[in-house]
């Protein structure tokens, strides 16, 4: 195996061990800042349920758009408080965020929040505070697992948007965490759609000065813009077909074989064999064993006949052969309906 790729793998299997950032910084990594500039935070009600703030923002109800909400951490605070809008057009925003949530309370806060209508389509932004909140990525893909099932378990129509990168971590176990969370999205039949490319680390603008937050002037509206594009592209894509369980195919009733006995009781007649070599008709009249060709039916009228015509036929069957009568009545009846 090549020595990069044993690398890679070691390191991999490390970071699925451990992932909280405090503990994995490698060494002589300094986390970037950024330059872009971000609003001052304001302040929301904190939640019975997780302890962290938590704010619910829906829409006025339109009969022409269709309603998205957007389910996610703090990268939504800026569209709530309407200091980055959404880009206009045919669709309503609705935002559930939850600053510094993890996978397992945002599951909190999904399963309890009180949304009177359904939307047309739920988009969980997938939670980068995993990075810290789980000990490792095999833990941080359960709590994924159950936030996406418990989404499931509300609306028919999900999808995944992927986190923006951070400055201020190591990249390896932020793709580490893409791919786990790529992974249970797959396996949930949940479109997971891949930002990161989106977000270019030399264009330092896009992030506030913590290298974790995307700043108001580039990286929101940018942000803003991929909710809308992904928003409206899984709108226009039909549900998954879920085939219907196919129930085992029914096996025939068991019959019971049986044997048929027939009993006769009394004399049995059995019909007389007939001779292969006598000729037998049937007809109307029943049966009659030779006794045709003993008769002749055609009527004899020697008058109509010359003399040239008797001496053709003495010709053909000589008077004087010792045939039986029988069988010369025959012939002579054949010859002479041939001849009449």
């Amino acid at each position: 195996m090549p020595r990069a790729s044993r690398t890679s793998s070691v390191a991999k299997m490390r970071w699925k061990r451990i992932l909280p950032m405090a503990t994995t910084l490698a060494r002589g990594f300094e986390p970037v800042r950024g330059t872009g500039a971000r609003h001052r935070v304001k302040p929301w009600p904190v939640s019975a349920l997780t302890g962290k703030f938590h704010r619910l923002d829906l829409p006025p109800e339109s009969p022409v758009k269709q309603f998205v909400l957007f389910v996610g951490d703090s990268h939504l605070r800026a569209l709530v408080d309407r200091y980055v809008r959404m880009p206009d057009g045919c669709l309503s925003f609705g935002f559930l965020s939850t600053p510094g949530a993890s996978a397992a309370e945002l599951r909190t806060e999904l399963l309890n929040a009180d949304i009177p209508r359904t939307p047309d389509i739920v988009c969980l932004l997938a939670p980068s505070n995993n990075l810290t909140a789980t000990p490792g990525i095999e833990a941080a893909g359960v709590a994924f697992d159950g936030l996406l099932r418990a989404a499931r378990s509300r609306w028919p129509k999900v999808f995944v948007l992927d986190f923006p990168p951070r400055l201020a971590s190591e990249l390896a176990p932020q793709q580490f965490l893409r791919e786990e969370f790529r992974r249970v999205a797959a396996k949930n039949g949940v479109k997971y759609c891949v930002t990161a490319d989106r977000f270019p680390l030399d264009s330092r603008a896009l992030w506030s000065r913590d290298g974790i937050h995307l700043s108001d002037d580039l990286g929101m509206p940018l942000l803003a813009k991929l909710l809308w594009h992904f928003s409206f592209q899984q709108l226009q894509s039909p549900l998954p077909v879920t085939p219907p369980p196919v129930s085992p195919p029914k096996s025939p009733p068991t019959v019971r074989p049986f044997a048929t006995t027939v009993v006769v009781k009394g004399e049995v007649s059995r019909p007389r064999p007939l001779d292969p070599f006598k000729e037998t008709v049937v007809g109307r009249r029943g049966k009659a064993n030779g006794q045709w060709l003993n008769s002749c039916f055609v009527v004899l009228n020697p008058i109509r006949f010359s003399t040239d015509k008797l001496a053709a036929m003495d010709r053909i069957v000589p008077s004087n052969l010792d045939v039986p009568m029988g069988n010369r009545s025959k012939v002579i009846c054949v010859i002479l309906i041939l001849t009449v």
